[in-house]
């Protein structure tokens, strides 16, 4: 008999929740993760008494009430609610695109001139392709949303991130954009939404409450996993799972310049994005005000902000995003067809799945999956 019942590799939002359930049906399990710390991504550093999110913004929000249930009956969230502000070269517009970026970018104030507006540079981007389909990223936002809009909050942020011109990088990936006709800046459309009281740790300790954790543990110096558990979680990287035996897949990466600044309220919003190229990063976040509302941003004399930069990811860096281009789409697919074969193994996860995940979706998989 194996000493457990689940090995699992990785303490991020599906390992835990992993580990939760499988707890709760009496399971024995091992939680091992390669970091210092539990919590993957998600995992909140305390300074100046601010919980500072480590690998960026994270905002749960979800439509899903069965999931909004558990993550609430392991910690409780508190009524945060994501509107971001764009920075264009000292001007402010607020995301995501409704009247208030419209009245910000042209001076109108009705719907119906909104609309008018958007059109008029719809068809002018229209008359620039003459009846040829978009041909890239720039040629399709045009289409989507025109010109005014694009050069001021889109084509600068896209190409930090992705490291490259908006003409060089395919159309499909930006195939709609969210275009609303109202004054409201709340930039998720999910019921649900918040950070938890006390940060993201409190939610992994809840989780992994009871179960054993062991840290600074890399899984493939364990050797055979088949000798400790019956069965493994793995939410480590695809291709390193199989040693890289197809090639490796690509990510795109990011890093914080995190500072303590001598001000109560350095910003006044929690993410400011900066939109135009010749600033080298993508964003700054303002940590306190996740958590922190009204007179509590004033209590507290000082403030944390983390300013963001997108690189390109190179092997020994922290892989972020799938770069979902052909060529990777279709390595890992071949990869996810080897992970079918593997008896007794479960995949999940951003990592382990080559697939972009909201914390809400990971949470939900997590809780169908069967064990």
């Amino acid at each position: 008999m194996k000493q457990y019942d689940y090995l699992i590799v990785g303490s991020g939002l599906f390992g835990s929740t992993l580990a939760y359930r499988a707890q709760q049906i009496g399971k024995r399990c091992l939680v091992i993760d390669k970091r210092s710390h539990i919590g993957g991504n998600v995992y909140c550093e305390s300074i100046e008494g601010i919980n500072v999110h480590k690998y960026g913004a994270h905002i749960f929000h979800t439509s899903n009430k069965e999931v909004w249930n558990f993550v609430n009956s392991i910690v409780e969230f508190n009524r945060y609610t994501n509107s971001p502000v764009a920075n264009y070269k000292g001007q402010l517009y607020n995301l995501p695109f409704n009247m208030n970026t419209f009245y910000q970018m042209w001076g109108v104030k009705t719907p119906e001139e909104a609309e008018g507006k958007l059109e008029e540079q719809r068809a002018e981007a229209k008359a620039r392709m003459n009846g040829r389909e978009p041909q890239n990223l720039e040629e399709q936002a045009q289409l989507l949303i025109g010109k005014d809009i694009y050069e001021t909050l889109i084509k600068g942020y896209t190409e930090k991130q992705w490291g490259r011109e908006c003409t060089e990088l395919p159309a499909f990936i930006i195939k709609r954009l969210p275009v609303r006709m109202v004054f409201d800046n709340n930039y998720f459309n999910d019921k649900y939404q918040g950070i938890p009281v006390g940060g993201y740790n409190k939610l992994i300790e809840g989780l992994l409450d009871g179960t054993e954790v062991r840290l600074n543990t890399d899984f493939f110096s364990l050797g055979d996993w088949r000798d400790i558990a019956e069965k493994l979680v793995y939410t480590g990287p695809l291709d390193e799972y199989f040693n890289y035996k197809l090639g490796r897949l690509q990510y795109r990466t990011v890093s914080f310049e995190t500072t303590v600044e001598d001000t109560a309220n350095y910003q006044g919003n929690a993410v400011v994005n900066y939109t135009e190229r010749e600033i080298p990063y993508t964003r700054v976040i303002e940590h306190k005000h996740f958590e922190m509302f009204g007179q509590e941003v004033y209590d507290c004399q000082k403030t944390v902000i983390s300013k963001e930069y997108s690189t390109e990811w190179k092997p020994g860096m922290e892989p972020y995003y799938p770069v979902n281009d052909e060529r990777n789409n279709n390595l890992a697919e071949q990869y996810r067809q080897l992970a079918a074969k593997e008896r007794n193994v479960i995949f999940g996860g951003r990592l382990a799945e080559y697939k972009y995940y909201d914390m809400a979706p990971i949470i939900e998989h997590a809780l169908t999956v069967q064990l």
